[in-house]
């Protein structure tokens, strides 16, 4: 017998997944999660995105994607296309963790701003200084940096010890530094739509 509904998401996104899963009751949703590399080795993804809906369809009544386009230049919507599966919405985390007006507003605000979300705060030595290079190649700073002026932490939570990571990556990187609390009901919200409201 088939289970109903099975969200194929970014690592990034895990633990916020399962805490909506668990704060709504959603029992029928089961949650698999793709390594969070992907998000410096965008490419990868679509290819890995359908082989987790190969092997998984048999079992489902409905797919879901944790992701957005995340740098696959429409890749990632060429692999859905094929299998008539949704994902969440933009080109980034960013907007639906923020909300498109939200996101929209800080974009306009300043076009310059690196993002940080509570995953990569947490996990910003490994995935931005070790995963770019620049622990061991501080020169590179300038290139993958150097058209930035701020950055914006978007919370997840209220964690006075990630705020204070956050300031910490800013200044690191030399940008300045934004906050703004997003909490977990902009994608929230896009998950009840699409994978516990469909049927309505």
């Amino acid at each position: 017998m088939k289970e109903t509904v099975l969200i194929i998401a970014c690592g990034a996104l895990a633990k916020e997944i399962v805490e909506l899963k668990r704060l709504n009751a959603w029992s029928h949703i089961r949650v698999r999660c793709l390594s969070a590399e992907y998000h410096n080795r965008p490419e990868k993804i679509p290819a890995a995105v359908r082989a987790e809906i190969e092997k998984w369809r048999p079992a489902f009544e409905k797919i879901f994607v944790g992701y957005a386009d995340c740098g696959t230049a429409g890749k990632l919507d060429e692999v859905l296309a094929d299998f008539g599966v949704e994902r969440l919405p933009g080109a980034h985390c960013y907007e639906f963790f923020a909300g498109a007006a939200v996101f929209g507003e800080l974009a306009d605000e300043e076009p310059g701003t690196f993002y940080l979300t509570d995953f990569l705060t947490r996990h910003f030595e490994r995935l931005v200084k070790q995963g770019l290079g620049l622990d061991r190649h501080p020169e590179l700073m300038r290139t993958y940096f150097g058209n930035y002026r701020r950055l914006c932490y978007l919370s997840q939570t209220q964690s006075a010890k990630l705020e204070a990571a956050a300031k910490t990556h800013a200044e690191f990187l030399g940008l300045e530094y934004r906050h703004k609390h997003t909490g977990l009901e902009p994608v929230g919200q896009n998950i009840r739509e699409q994978v516990v409201e469909w049927r309505n």
